[in-house]
C-alpha cells in the first residue's frame, strides 16, 4: 500500500489543523492506519491509529485534542488537530499495517509533513 500524507503548516497555539494521508494500492481498508510524529533530536512517536473498523487510540499527549478518522471509501485517514501546542510541532507521518497490533512496527509509511505550532 502506498501513503501519500498532506495538510501540514504553521499555527499559533491553541489553533488547529487538519492533516489527510490518501492509500493507494493494495485494498487500503483492509489496512489499519496510524500516525506517527517526529521532533527535531526526538525519536519518532506514535501519535494515534484507527482499525479497519474504526476503533480509535491515542497517546495520552493528544487524547482530547486530536481526532483520528478513516473514510474506507476514499482510502483516506485524517488527523484533526485542535488546540495545538508548540510541543506538537513535528514532522507527522502516516502509516499502515495488516492490524493495530502490528502498527507498533508499522511496514509501510507515507513521506512527512511538517507542522509547526508557534508560541
Amino acid at each position: 500500500v502506498q501513503l501519500q500524507a498532506s495538510g501540514g503548516g504553521l499555527v499559533q497555539a491553541g489553533g488547529s489543523l487538519r492533516l489527510s494521508c490518501a492509500a493507494s494500492g493494495r485494498t487500503p481498508s483492509d489496512y489499519a492506519l496510524g500516525w506517527f510524529r517526529q521532533a527535531p533530536g526526538k525519536e519518532r512517536e506514535f501519535v494515534a491509529r484507527i482499525s479497519r473498523g474504526g476503533a480509535t487510540f491515542y497517546a495520552d499527549s493528544v487524547k482530547d485534542r486530536f481526532t483520528v478518522s478513516r473514510d474506507n471509501s476514499r482510502n483516506t485517514v485524517t488527523l484533526e488537530m485542535n488546540n495545538l501546542m508548540p510541543e506538537d510541532t513535528a514532522v507527522y507521518y502516516c502509516a499502515a499495517a495488516t492490524s493495530m497490533a502490528a502498527l507498533n512496527r508499522p511496514r509501510y509509511w507515507g513521506q512527512g509533513t511538517q507542522v509547526t505550532v508557534s508560541s
